[in-house]
């Protein structure tokens, strides 16, 4: 089970993580929905490039740029956590969708824990497989954590001072 947009639903993908003896060259990847290394995407392309359901996940020190000119052939690209206080994948996501134009399922995946989801999805994250050892129940409710936002991202384009109209403005302007 995953969480996407919002709601607890099936996880029908696989996500592929290379075993010590396996090389991004040499791994065999099973037909179905999978999504794959980064390294393996780049290592067997010629071979993947024409699956229709085939996705990639980058892990925490690779760059997004990397599929660049490929994105639009991914459904699903997920975005490794590590660990809970790795925060490079929130920048990941955020270039993913505001610099590379990705508008395709933004999944994380690795160490997702609920205090995390509320921020995920302010830089584009729509789906999230938090740890399996944490109640799936428990974790979706971090989702709504917050009711309002003040700063910008990419779920919100303008702070909060620009949104709000205040009782002086109106008295100002004679209304």
């Amino acid at each position: 089970m995953i969480i996407k947009n919002k709601a607890i639903v099936a996880d029908d993908w696989t996500v592929l993580r290379l075993q010590e003896q396996e090389t991004p060259e040499n791994v065999i990847v099973a037909a179905g929905k999978v999504i794959v290394p980064l390294q393996v995407w780049q290592a067997q392309r010629a071979a993947l490039q024409d699956r229709k359901e085939i996705g990639v996940w980058l892990a925490s020190d690779e760059r997004p740029e990397e599929l660049k000119g490929d994105i639009e052939k991914f459904s699903v690209i997920a975005v490794d956590f590590p660990k809970f206080s790795d925060g490079r994948g929130y920048s990941i996501a955020f270039n993913l969708r505001a610099r590379l134009g990705y508008s395709g399922e933004l999944r994380a995946i690795g160490d997702v824990l609920r205090d995390q989801l509320f921020y995920l999805q302010r830089v584009g994250f729509d789906a999230f497989a938090p740890r399996p050892d944490r109640k799936i129940e428990d974790v979706i409710k971090g989702l709504s954590d917050f009711s309002e936002v003040y700063q910008t991202s990419f779920d919100q384009k303008l702070p909060l001072f620009r949104r709000v109209q205040r009782k002086a403005n109106e008295a100002a302007s004679g209304q």
